[in-house]
Formats: C-alpha cells, sequence, structure tokens
C-alpha cells in the first residue's frame, strides 16, 4: 500500500484538536482495561448517552473482573436489561471467566490475547489494546470507516472484502509511535462529533485541507450509501397465563434470539390466530386448561434484522396442579421484575400490572438503545 501522504501533519492536527475538544466520558477518565474493555463492548451499535449510565451501574455492580466472573449470569443480563444486543452482556460475562480463570484476572495486555476473548472481534482488540495499554494497533468502527471514505475520497463500497482491507491498512499506516489510543479516540471523536454521516460541519474539521473529498465537494456523497435490505416483519402470539401462584414464564433458549430473558410463552402468530388455537396450543404444552380474559393492545419491537408485533393475550387457569415443564415456572407479579425481561415482554407485562395490581413497576432504566440511531457505532 501507498503510504499516506503528510501523514506526521494528520497525527498532529487530529492529536491537538482532540485534546481541546473531547468529551468528558465516564471510560476516558480511568486507565483500567478492564472498565475500557467494559466500555467498549457497550459501545458497540449503541449511542454514547444511552451508554453511560448503564456502564456506571455495571462498573459500580461489577468494578472488577473476577466480581463479574462469579456472578450468575442472570444478575448479569438484569443489569444488561434494556441496552440491548444481550449477545454482548453473554460474551463480556465469558470473557470475564476467561480473565479471571486463565489470565490471572489481569486484562491481557496484547491484540492476540484480547482476541482470544470471547466476543473481542478486530476492532475490540485494537481498541482495548491502544487505548489501555498504547499498544500500535488500528481500528476501524463506523465512525472511522466515514472519516477515511472522505479524507481518501474512497468511492466503493465499504462493506466490500477489497474496501475493508484497505481500510484497514490506512488505520494502520496513520498510526503514530505514540499517544496511540488518543489518536485512535481522535479519529473516533472526529467521525461522532464534525464528519457526521449526512451533514459534516466541514468548517470545523481540523484536516479538512487534507479531505480529498471536500476538496472534490463529494463530502456529503461518501461514503458511498447502499440501499438498505427489507427488514422482514413476523408476529407473535403471546400467552400470559395467571393463577394464584402468579404468571407462567420461563427463560428463552440458549443460542436463540434473546438468548437467557425471561419471557411468558409465545407461539407463530403469522397465520390467523385466534385465543382458541392459543388455549389448544398451552393445553398441549404445558397441560393447562386456561381461561381467556381479554386480549391485550399489540406490541411492536424492531431489532437490527427484524421486526416482530407481539399480540398478547391474557388467560386465567384455575386448575394447574400438574407439573411444569422444563424450565417454565409460576413466577409471583412481584417478582417479575427483578428477572431479566426483553423491552416487548416489560412492555406486554405493564400493561396488566397496574389494572390487576400485580406488582409495582421497577424503576426502569433507558430503553433507547435496541431502537436509536447510531451515534457511535462498534464493530467487534
Amino acid at each position: 500500500m501507498t503510504p499516506v501522504k503528510n501523514r506526521r501533519s494528520l497525527q498532529k492536527k487530529l492529536l491537538s484538536w482532540y485534546r481541546r475538544n473531547r468529551r468528558d466520558l465516564p471510560w476516558r477518565r480511568t486507565g483500567d482495561p478492564y472498565r475500557i474493555m467494559v466500555s467498549e463492548i457497550m459501545l458497540q451499535q449503541t449511542q454514547v448517552a444511552t451508554v453511560i449510565p448503564y456502564y456506571l451501574r455495571f462498573i459500580k455492580t461489577f468494578p472488577t473482573p473476577s466480581s463479574l466472573a462469579r456472578s450468575p449470569l442472570q444478575n448479569v443480563l438484569k443489569l444488561w436489561e434494556g441496552l440491548g444486543y444481550y449477545t454482548r452482556a453473554r460474551n463480556l460475562h465469558r470473557a470475564a471467566q476467561a480473565i479471571h480463570e486463565q489470565w490471572n484476572d489481569q486484562v491481557p495486555s496484547t491484540v492476540e490475547g484480547l482476541s482470544s476473548l470471547p466476543g473481542i472481534g478486530r476492532y475490540t482488540a485494537g481498541a482495548v489494546a491502544s487505548i489501555a495499554f498504547d499498544v500500535k494497533a488500528p481500528v476501524l468502527d463506523g465512525n472511522v470507516r466515514r472519516v477515511f471514505c472522505r479524507i481518501f475520497a474512497i468511492r466503493k463500497d465499504p462493506r466490500q472484502a477489497a474496501v475493508q482491507d484497505r481500510l484497514w491498512g490506512l488505520a494502520a499506516d496513520l498510526l503514530p509511535d505514540r499517544n496511540v489510543g488518543d489518536f485512535n479516540q481522535a479519529l473516533m471523536e472526529l467521525g461522532a462529533a464534525v464528519c457526521l454521516p449526512r451533514t459534516p460541519f466541514c468548517s470545523l474539521c481540523p484536516v479538512r485541507k487534507s479531505c480529498r473529498a471536500y476538496q472534490l465537494g463529494l463530502q456529503d456523497r461518501l461514503p458511498l450509501r447502499i440501499e438498505r435490505r427489507t427488514v422482514p416483519h413476523n408476529k407473535i402470539a403471546v400467552a400470559l397465563i395467571q393463577n394464584g401462584r402468579g404468571l407462567l414464564m420461563g427463560p428463552r433458549p440458549e443460542g436463540g434470539l434473546l438468548a437467557g430473558l425471561w419471557s411468558f410463552p409465545e407461539m407463530d402468530g403469522s397465520k390467523a390466530t385466534t385465543h382458541r388455537r392459543i388455549e389448544q396450543e398451552i393445553e398441549k404444552r404445558f397441560g393447562l386448561e386456561p381461561n381467556l380474559l381479554r386480549p391485550l393492545e399489540p406490541v411492536t419491537h424492531t431489532f437490527s434484522h427484524k421486526r416482530i408485533t407481539y399480540h398478547p393475550y391474557l388467560f386465567n387457569c384455575v386448575s394447574a396442579s400438574k407439573r411444569l415443564p422444563e424450565p417454565w415456572r409460576w413466577i409471583p407479579a412481584a417478582k417479575i421484575a427483578d428477572y431479566p425481561l426483553p423491552n416487548a415482554t416489560r412492555k406486554i407485562f405493564d400493561q396488566i400490572a397496574v389494572d390487576v395490581q400485580l406488582a409495582k413497576r421497577a424503576t426502569p432504566l433507558p430503553l433507547a438503545a435496541e431502537r436509536a440511531t447510531v451515534y457511535r457505532k462498534r464493530p467487534k
């Protein structure tokens, strides 16, 4: 690859700009590699403003890798509730266990060591290594990719493998010998605050004189925008079955959507769904004889790859003496808020919590993460 022109000038201008303009964020006030790792994982696909309260609560509860490693996964998922992309929480829990058991509670200081941890990909390994240990490791998240596509006027789809390789090469070639963490954060900060997706503030950019897109008047057209594919829209029927002991709930299966979180029984709602059909399914799966009380308001939730509209129905079940199949349980209504719940499940439960005075609503955490516009996009 041809070396980047004006490399030292770009480094100097970016570092100088960053030190004057960087945001005061909690994870920038520490050199603790564990806390930096937690922040980087939380920031994947999620807004900075949304992450801050979650990060502060998480670090207060789990201040060290060992404290996180020893905690039951259900407690970790509960603290993560509402932040979305729950695979991150499960992988972070597994990574903490690996750090505790294999690395003597010390976060690995190399890209190779970090990459060996569950859920740590090329970007996160480079970010943690450079920010926490000043290792000369490049990063390439959504913001940096956009900055490079404009500075170097790259007019090809940035998702193509060859373009990705070129961008990683540019990221590596631009790195200074010292202050690598600050330099990588400067690139990310530039993309987050100045080099915005649709309305870049070129007049505030410290490197606009070196930006080929700005010189060519292409800053509003790069990176090349690819039309999004149509997101499938599924329908799910949800059965809220109550008796004197509580509501029927169970953890979602491992490897599936929202694995480990607790939900009410669900079934395919793509076909014409009637309460009779749902009652038959409940009897077949649980050996229960439910009576419909009323349908509830549908709840629609958008995931990264699909939308789901949940159609909930409230049932009463008088005769419930049969033993439930594992892992289903009757959960007292007052205890439901203690379990990690998907956003849609919590919204469905909230519809009946007040009406039947089942329980006091738990103080919610911010729920914008899964549906928010990405502010700082983090790959793994």
